[in-house]
């Protein structure tokens, strides 16, 4: 049982026109703070983002997001933001925004493995 710890974790999701509120999940961050752990995982599918809207470029999209893993690794290029302490770096990526790319309520649950929970979600909400 201590080896258990608890995460939250949230869905990103790709919210091409946001008056319409349609979305497709993207990707999830998932944080421990037990295990100092913050990371996300992504994949923008390319077919689907075109079908929900050609207007918005794939590159843009995937630049945004490869920031948002700056943020999770604390890298010094992640800015400000990623300078910030592990729980406060989840805050300002899982907070309420209505931009393109938004991330669900947060959500939690208990796991021996985050980086293994991290896939698992991943797998089952987003490919």
């Amino acid at each position: 049982m201590q080896n258990r710890h608890t995460f939250k974790f949230a869905i990103v999701k790709i919210v091409p026109k946001v008056e319409r509120e349609e979305f497709f999940n993207v990707g999830v961050i998932l944080f421990c703070k037990r295990t100092k752990f913050l990371d996300i995982k992504y994949h923008i599918d390319k077919a689907k983002l075109n079908a929900f809207t050609p207007e918005i470029e794939y590159e843009i999209l995937n630049e945004y997001l490869k920031a948002w893993k700056l943020i999770c690794e604390g890298n010094a290029e992640g800015g400000p933001i990623g300078k910030l302490d592990l729980s406060d770096r989840f805050g300002w990526l899982t907070a309420c925004r209505s931009t393109v790319i938004q991330s669900s309520t947060t959500r939690s649950g208990i796991s021996t493995n985050p980086e293994k929970e991290l896939e698992d979600i991943f797998n089952k909400y987003v490919l």
